[in-house]
C-alpha cells in the first residue's frame, strides 16, 4: 500500500491541531514531499481538499490505512510528524498527544525505533537545502 496519501492526511491533522499553523511547519512539510517525492500541485489539491473534512473522520481514516502499512511505513509516517512537530522548537501538548495517541495507542510502535527512523530522515531533509547552498 502506498503511505503517502496516509502522510498527507496525518499531516494535515497535526499542522492544523493546535489550531496554529507555523511557518517552520509548512518548510518541514514542503522538505517532507521534497523527500518523499510527493508532487507538489498534488499535495496542495489533497490538502485543500482535507480542510473541508471532519478531523475526526480523517484520523479514523489515518489510522485505518496506517494499519494496513508494513511497520516501517508506520514508522516513517510517524517519524516525519515528530521532526515537523518539533520544526518550530517546541512540540505543542495537542501534536504531542496526536503523535503519542497514533504510535503507541492506535499502533503500538516502539518509541526507540520512531527515533532511530527520525535520524534517517533528518539526512534526507537536509540533502535538498545543503546542495541548494552549494549551487
Amino acid at each position: 500500500m502506498n503511505h503517502k496519501p496516509t502522510l498527507i492526511k496525518l499531516y494535515h491533522l497535526l499542522v492544523s491541531a493546535d489550531g496554529t499553523i507555523n511557518e517552520k511547519e509548512l518548510v518541514a512539510g514542503k522538505q517532507m514531499i521534497n523527500a518523499e517525492g510527493i508532487n507538489e500541485f498534488e499535495f496542495d489539491r489533497i490538502i485543500d481538499n482535507l480542510k473541508k473534512r471532519n478531523a475526526s473522520v480523517l484520523y479514523s481514516e489515518c489510522v485505518e490505512e496506517l494499519k494496513k502499512l508494513d511497520n516501517d511505513k508506520q514508522i516513517r509516517c510517524i517519524a516525519w510528524l515528530s521532526l515537523i512537530a518539533n520544526s518550530d522548537g517546541f512540540m505543542d501538548k495537542t501534536e504531542w498527544h496526536f503523535i503519542y495517541k497514533l504510535y503507541h495507542v492506535e499502533l503500538g510502535l516502539q518509541l526507540d525505533d520512531v527515533m532511530k527512523k527520525q535520524k534517517d530522515l533528518i539526512t534526507l531533509k537536509e540533502k535538498p537545502s545543503t546542495l541548494m547552498a552549494i549551487l
